[in-house]
């Protein structure tokens, strides 16, 4: 019966198994089509990414233009102000050279005296300038010397401290000795003194007897040996050469001190002369670079013999000025001296990095384009951060970092790569 059951079976388990094979082979197409839409999912997943990235950065290209725009209009509204106000300025500028030109004698002798005074006027100043340095010459001589004198007053002020130490201190000990011997002996020392003379008195015999008499009372004054006079006399001894020891010392310490302070004072001028001359030649070449090479700047020591202490002056002059001061140039030019400075400092000593906060503000677009140059020569050496608002400025680096309002309250940092662009 088993057998006629797995003969009849037969037929379908065959069946079976081809519907098994025909259900398998679908399940792998569909398989298939499912990791296909999986992968175009991804892939439209990732446009859609990249289509929102595009969009946002469109959205925020957009605001930027507006604003860009806004401030574009709102300079237009302020450069036609000013025009009307240079055409009114033009107007009566043309107006008063019309008056002067009507009223101008048209003989050159004027203009000839004009020149030949300012000729004078030029020959005056410089003769100025050359009594002025001279006299700059004296002063500093002059200079020299009181500092010899005051060294020399510091020496003698010592010296007198010295004698007057030890003459106070030879009056103790002789005070201290009267005491002792009146004390002790009942001698005292002016009597010593006056009675040093060894030589037959003269007077009477009753005064010799009386002197003899007198001698013998302080000689039974006296009174017996001390035995321990000697011990006393040891530890007395022991005791001065003890202090004499500790003077010698401290004045072994003063000199020492003494003179490692005048080393540390030579080796630190030696050193802060070597880095200054150092910094004078960047500085001339830097500023050079930035204005004109028929420009003239300088940095001076205002007390050349005390470097340490001396005050810096900064000479600036620009082709065309004579300023007296630094104070006198414009902002831009102060600017750009501050630069130079700062970058002669930085051939002293490079560093990694530099960061320059609204450095480039008040200077032109002349000046920005020096500025940026300068930063570029340097960028082979070190990384520069710049924070500005300047376009010239932005336009010239390779990296911009920006803080932008993509959702409203919602604040979050751009950086753009301007290289890639390039």
């Amino acid at each position: 019966s088993i057998s006629n059951e797995l003969l009849a079976s037969e037929p379908l388990l065959a069946e079976l198994k081809i519907k098994r094979q025909i259900k398998l082979e679908q399940v792998q197409k569909d398989q298939q089509s499912y990791n296909e839409l999986a992968d175009s999912l991804n892939s439209k997943s990732a446009s859609y990414n990249q289509e929102n990235i595009r969009f946002h950065q469109q959205q925020n290209k957009v605001s930027g233009i507006d604003k860009d725009l806004e401030y574009r209009e709102s300079q237009q509204q302020n450069l036609e102000s000013r025009i009307g106000l240079n055409q009114i300025e033009l107007e009566k500028t043309q107006a008063g050279i019309k008056e002067t030109l009507q009223n101008a004698d048209h003989s050159d002798d004027d203009l000839i005296a004009m020149y030949v005074q300012k000729e004078k006027f030029e020959t005056a100043v410089n003769d100025a300038e050359q009594t002025y340095y001279a006299s700059k010459v004296h002063i500093t001589d002059k200079e020299e010397a009181i500092s010899n004198l005051r060294r020399d007053k510091e020496q003698a002020e010592l010296t007198f401290n010295e004698i007057k130490d030890q003459k106070n201190a030879i009056k103790l000990d002789l005070n201290a000795l009267k005491e002792r011997l009146s004390v002790e002996f009942a001698v005292d020392i002016s009597s010593l003194l006056d009675e040093d003379d060894h030589s037959l008195p003269e007077g009477n015999e009753q005064e010799i007897r009386d002197k003899t008499e007198r001698i013998k009372r302080q000689m039974d004054e006296f009174g017996a040996i001390n035995p321990m006079a000697m011990e006393a006399y040891q530890e007395m001894n022991e005791r001065y050469s003890f202090i004499q020891s500790q003077k010698k010392d401290l004045a072994e310490a003063k000199s020492s001190l003494l003179q490692t302070i005048k080393e540390i004072d030579d080796t630190a001028k030696e050193k802060f002369m070597a880095a200054f001359i150092e910094v004078r030649t960047h500085f001339i070449k830097v500023f050079r670079s930035l204005f004109n090479e028929e420009d003239s700047c300088d940095l001076l020591l205002v007390d050349p013999n005390n470097p340490l202490e001396s005050d810096i002056d900064i000479i600036a002059r620009p082709k065309g000025k004579r300023p007296l001061s630094i104070n006198q140039l414009s902002g831009g030019e102060k600017t750009l001296t501050a630069t130079a400075i700062l970058f002669s400092l930085y051939l002293l000593k490079p560093a990694p990095f530099c960061i320059f906060d609204e450095v480039d503000a008040p200077l032109d677009d002349t000046n920005i384009d020096k500025f940026n140059n300068i930063i570029r020569t340097f960028s082979d050496q070190s990384q520069f951060i710049i924070v500005s608002h300047n376009k010239r400025t932005i336009a010239s680096t390779d990296i911009i970092y920006g803080v932008t309002m993509a959702e409203q309250g919602v604040s979050r940092v751009v950086a753009v790569d301007i290289r890639e662009v390039a």
